[in-house]
Parts: C-alpha cells; sequence; structure tokens
C-alpha cells in the first residue's frame, strides 16, 4: 500500500508542508525559465505569430475580465463536471470488478478492447448523436477519465491483501462495511492518481470538442483569435488560459490526495 520512498515527495502526496513549499517553488522556477526562453525566442524570429510574453501576459490579465474570463468558466464548468461523473461512475463500478473476480473475467475482454481507443477519434460521433451544447463535451472528457479510473481501482481493489479483508470480516463486517471501510479507503489513491494523470488529455480533448457547434469554452476562444481574427496576443492569452486550467486541476486533485491519504507519508 506505499509508495517509494523516493517518489512520495516528488509524485505523490506526501512529503509535508515543506515538500510542498520545494515543489510550487520548482515549478515557479521553470516557469520563469520557459518565459526567458519564449522572449529570447520571439526577438529572434521577430514575427506576429509569436508575440512576446509580455504582450501575451498583458492581454491575458486584460481578456480575463472580459470574454476570455466567461469562456474560462465554460471550460471550467465542463471539466469539473466531467471529473465528478467519471469518478461518481468509474469507481464503484471498478471496486465490484476488483471484488468479484467473476464478473472481471467476465468484463474484462471489453474493457481490454475499449480502453486503448483513442476517445478524441469518437468526438465528431459523439457531437453527431447528442448533438450542440453542453452535454456532448462532457461526455467526452468523461469518457476519458472513465476508462483511467476504471483500471486503476479495479486492479487496486483486486491487490488488497486477503488477511486485512479476513481480519475485517472477523470483527462482523458485511459487505457494505467492507464496500466502505476497506476497498473505498484503498482504492481512494488510485482513483486520484487517475484523474490526475488524465487531466493533460482531458483538457487537450475538451479543446477539439470545443472546435465544434460550440461558441463558448478555451478552445472555441483560441481558434478564433488565432484562425480568423489573427489576434495572435488574444490567441496566446487563450492557451496560456487552457494551461493554467490544467495546472490548477492538477494541483487541485493533489492537494486532496495530501489531504485525504495522509497514511501514505508514512
Amino acid at each position: 500500500m506505499r509508495r517509494p520512498a523516493g517518489q512520495r515527495a516528488e509524485l505523490g502526496p506526501g512529503g509535508g508542508d515543506g515538500a510542498g513549499a520545494h515543489r510550487g517553488l520548482s515549478v515557479a522556477g521553470a516557469a520563469v525559465v520557459l518565459l526567458i526562453l519564449w522572449e529570447v525566442l520571439a526577438l529572434i524570429v521577430q514575427i506576429p505569430i509569436l508575440p512576446t510574453p509580455l504582450a501575451a501576459l498583458s492581454t491575458f490579465a486584460r481578456e480575463l475580465t472580459q470574454d476570455l474570463g466567461r469562456h474560462f468558466l465554460v471550460s471550467l464548468m465542463r471539466v469539473a463536471a466531467s471529473i465528478t461523473l467519471a469518478v461518481a461512475l468509474a469507481t464503484p463500478a471498478g471496486l465490484v470488478l476488483g471484488q468479484s473476480r467473476r464478473l472481471n473475467r467476465l468484463l474484462s475482454p471489453f474493457i481490454y478492447l475499449l480502453y486503448p481507443i483513442p476517445k478524441v477519434v469518437l468526438v465528431p460521433l459523439v457531437l453527431l448523436f447528442l448533438g450542440v451544447g453542453n452535454l456532448p463535451k462532457i461526455v467526452i472528457v468523461t469518457m476519458i477519465l472513465f476508462f483511467q479510473i476504471l483500471v486503476l481501482v479495479r486492479d487496486s481493489a483486486a491487490g488488497i491483501r486477503p488477511e486485512l479483508i479476513t481480519s475485517v470480516r472477523s470483527l462482523g463486517a458485511g459487505r457494505r462495511a467492507l464496500f466502505r471501510f476497506v476497498y473505498l479507503p484503498a482504492s481512494l489513491p488510485a482513483v486520484l492518481t487517475a484523474v490526475r494523470q488524465s487531466i493533460g488529455t482531458a483538457v487537450a480533448v475538451l479543446y477539439i470538442a470545443e472546435l465544434f457547434a460550440t461558441r463558448y469554452g478555451l478552445g472555441y476562444y483560441i481558434y478564433i483569435q488565432g484562425s480568423t481574427l489573427f489576434d495572435y496576443p488574444k490567441m496566446y492569452a487563450g492557451i496560456i488560459a487552457m494551461s493554467l486550467l490544467g495546472l490548477g486541476l492538477y494541483f487541485i486533485v493533489d492537494a486532496v490526495e495530501r489531504r485525504t491519504c495522509r497514511w501514505l507519508e508514512a
């Protein structure tokens, strides 16, 4: 159940406040280096399609209180709804499969076939079936998160030591108590790990989904500003906003894991 000591401070929830502060400083330092490289490249190429970081960041700050802020909130709502729906559906399904070898043997071939399919190719199909609006965007991102969470939770639940389950059963715990006090806590790190690993892919697919049949969302904003209006500082402002969306969600999940899975620090 424990992670290797060398990984906890770097990848997992552990390491305490000192490790969290160190990680924050490391990320800030990396951001400064990337901004410097961006500035140098913009000065070298001298083309409108690559504005300086100052131009992009000043446009981002200005637009965030206007149209960009509205598009950001729409994309945030879609991703948050997708994460909530995927966790609500995949966690109990993964726990059931992890507890039942018979059911797992029955459904594993279907999971094996569906899991590797790149869900982005289903975007046009989902749009054709569900039409315009928020629902098709939420569904396609949920599909990506669902299989990631399902597989990791199933494997985590199936890997619980039998003697632990036996000891809890000896205290009179039934199936519901086992689910609540053994399987669910043991699988919680797998749920959060799956969500964290899928955030980048989910935001990328959201960008593609927001190119079709919508007037709101960061994907739509970036495409319109860059390919139609040729306002490149605004396009980069949208890219910065989408990057911050993914990065913010990553850190939120990381913080939730540190708070709810304290036993991993031991």
